[in-house]
């Protein structure tokens, strides 16, 4: 843990600026200052201020909306912002769980235990579903960090909790995070092969396909 991480995740305690930045995070892209005022209940001016103390922690990052009418009297353009691509922790005291879990993936690799590591990570789903029984499968993704959304008949994950490893060993975490949904999802009575591989740029390699019922719940 830094100080850096520190100072900027105390931003946060502020009602405004944790508001603004869930406003902006959830919307999984840009987001100019009116709309992320509007949703925060907050006028322009203090959205703007708040976003860019936001900006200058690195929790998010800002840019320019690309204007449609070029040349004189188009204005200028909209200044937009978006969920930095780092990540803050915070642990007290300090801990390096990321360090561990890269060296047992990395022992998962050199055994070749690939389909036995998937069968754990299988059962591991299941155990979380465990204490979750009768709760919706989004409520529990989006309370393991998963930041679950409705697009297009599918539940999409707009947040990999396994960023970092998955950067590094990319097949190996990818693979072993469908076992887990699918455990997930078998535990809570659910059919696993609702979740599938379906990687999209800066979101989870994993979405659900929707349900009839999640569908009419939404």
């Amino acid at each position: 843990m830094s100080s850096d991480d520190l100072e900027a995740l105390a931003l946060l305690h502020d009602p405004v600026r944790r508001s603004l930045y869930d406003v902006v995070a959830s919307r999984g892209g840009d987001v100019g200052r009116g709309e992320a005022a509007e949703a925060a209940g907050v006028s322009r001016t203090l959205a703007g201020h708040h976003l860019d103390k936001l900006v200058e922690a690195g929790l998010l990052e800002s840019g320019f909306r690309q204007q449609e009418k070029k040349g004189p009297g188009s204005g200028r353009p909209a200044k937009v912002y978006r969920r930095a691509r780092g990540e803050r922790s915070v642990s007290l005291p300090p801990r390096d769980y990321v360090t561990l879990a890269s060296v047992l993936a990395d022992v998962v690799e050199v055994l070749g235990a690939e389909e036995r590591a998937e069968e754990v990570a299988r059962g591991a789903g299941e155990r979380i579903a465990g204490s979750h029984r009768g709760e919706p499968v989004e409520r529990v993704l989006s309370e393991r960090g998963y930041e679950p959304y409705a697009e297009g008949g599918r539940l999409r994950l707009r947040n990999c909790p396994f960023h970092v490893l998955a950067e590094e060993q990319p097949l190996l975490v990818c693979s072993m995070n469908l076992a887990l949904c699918q455990g997930l999802l078998k535990g809570l009575g659910d059919d696993p092969e609702r979740a599938v591989l379906d990687p999209r740029p800066g979101e989870c390699c994993v979405s659900l396909k929707q349900t009839d019922i999640d569908i009419e719940g939404g």
